[in-house]
């Protein structure tokens, strides 16, 4: 019996967590970019990237802050949004990569 009713609550909390994470999924692009500096940081603090990693993966940072200023200039359009959306996702997982990569700075 107790086994059936911890797999109704489990069923329960499982059919509310779409709309909770949709509701909190999106993130803005400020929220977005600091999310991203901080792992960064975190990264070269606790050696999980080497500072050639960090380098290279904080360019692309400035780069893509560059670019979204270029686009905001006359306001930001759809296309240019989902342009945006799609490179900070593919500098997130650069970043997830790069954190995850085995490479450690304290063996270097």
């Amino acid at each position: 019996m107790k086994i059936a009713t911890a797999l109704v609550a489990a069923a329960t909390m499982v059919a509310f967590l779409p709309t909770t994470a949709g509701a909190q999924g999106w993130q803005s692009m400020n929220q977005r970019k600091a999310n991203i500096e901080r792992r960064i940081d975190m990264g070269v603090r606790n050696g999980s990237l080497t500072r050639r990693e960090a380098s290279n993966l904080r360019t692309r940072f400035a780069n893509l802050q560059r670019l979204e200023w270029r686009y905001s200039r006359n306001g930001l359009n759809w296309t240019e949004r989902r342009d945006l959306d799609r490179r900070y996702n593919a500098l997130s997982n650069s970043v997830r990569v790069q954190r995850h990569d085995r490479q450690d700075r304290r063996w270097r």
